[in-house]
């Protein structure tokens, strides 16, 4: 009942702080951010269940003691007391009881890597970390595209993620977990997006010089609609094929890129990409250290 009552009170704190902010992590649109929010405010509920009696038995205590009251007991001998001992071990044990449950009950519930529930076929995406910009592989349909990912809403989401170049990562702050790409390997993320609109994506680890500008858009839209984006970007002719030739040329760093598509992919790109068959991209310059000129 109480963690229910502080819980509501940090809920309305926050929405009276962000009154005037946009898109955030406490505005999810996917069943993995709101997961994530809720034990947010879980935790923080747990802590101020802590720390608000302290600090208003701190103030309580500096008004009693004051000097100018004669009515305050003082016990100058006071050594020891039992009672007193339980509560100051038992309410902190009880604090880091409840969140390391949370931590533990979540870390296994909200794993990345963990299918989402439900009775639709989640779609395939393939996504690739550049320099300094996002491809996104569609293998299923065998298109492509830069900086843009097109969803369809309520339908799972199962992302294979690397990198062809420095370690970064992948984040959709709206739709919840990020996950680290790291070149030679692929790991995997799953999530949703409940409803249509356009939300922002970005590289949450710094990568060099571009990195300001490595961002990309997750549209979220009707089935119909991705059927048709489907169907228009394989149909377009001005639009490459994305083959090894074409992908060696994504290796060169470019920052600020906008989105365009590749009308198909060659199948198992991404994987000789994770395999290292295919060359990986230059990463950023290295920095001399100040006293190499010293050695």
């Amino acid at each position: 009942m109480i963690i229910a009552f502080l819980r509501s009170l940090v809920v309305v704190s926050l929405l009276t702080c962000l009154a005037g902010c946009g898109e955030t992590i406490l505005s999810p649109i996917g069943p993995v951010g709101a997961a994530e929010r809720t034990i947010l405010l879980d935790a923080l509920a747990i802590m101020l269940a802590i720390v608000v009696p302290t600090m208003v038995a701190t103030l309580a205590f500096a008004w009693w003691y004051r000097a100018g009251n004669a009515r305050a007991r003082r016990l100058p001998t006071f050594q020891y007391s039992g009672q007193l001992e339980l509560l100051v071990w038992s309410v902190p044990a009880l604090v880091v009881l409840f969140l390391g449950g949370i931590a533990w009950i979540s870390s296994h519930e909200l794993d990345p890597a963990q299918p989402l529930p439900s009775k639709t076929q989640p779609l395939e995406v393939e996504v690739v970390s550049l320099d300094w910009k996002w491809l996104f592989i569609y293998p299923e349909q065998k298109v492509a595209s830069i900086n843009r990912l097109v969803v369809p809403a309520g339908v799972p989401l199962h992302l294979r993620v690397t990198s062809a170049t420095v370690m970064n990562v992948f984040f959709v702050p709206r739709l919840g977990s990020e996950i680290y790409s790291m070149s030679g390997m692929a790991t995997r993320i799953n999530l949703q997006a409940d409803r249509p609109g356009t939300y922002p994506g970005l590289s949450a680890n710094f990568s060099g010089d571009g990195f300001s500008d490595m961002h990309f858009t997750l549209d979220a839209v009707d089935s119909n609609t991705f059927n048709s984006w489907v169907e228009q970007t394989q149909a377009q002719t001005t639009s490459k094929a994305l083959d090894d030739t074409s992908y060696r040329d994504l290796l060169r760093q470019t920052s600020n890129v906008q989105p365009y598509t590749y009308r198909s992919v060659d199948p198992g790109l991404f994987d000789r990409i994770v395999s290292l068959q295919l060359p990986s991209g230059e990463g950023p310059p290295a920095t001399p250290s100040p006293s190499a000129g010293n050695l």
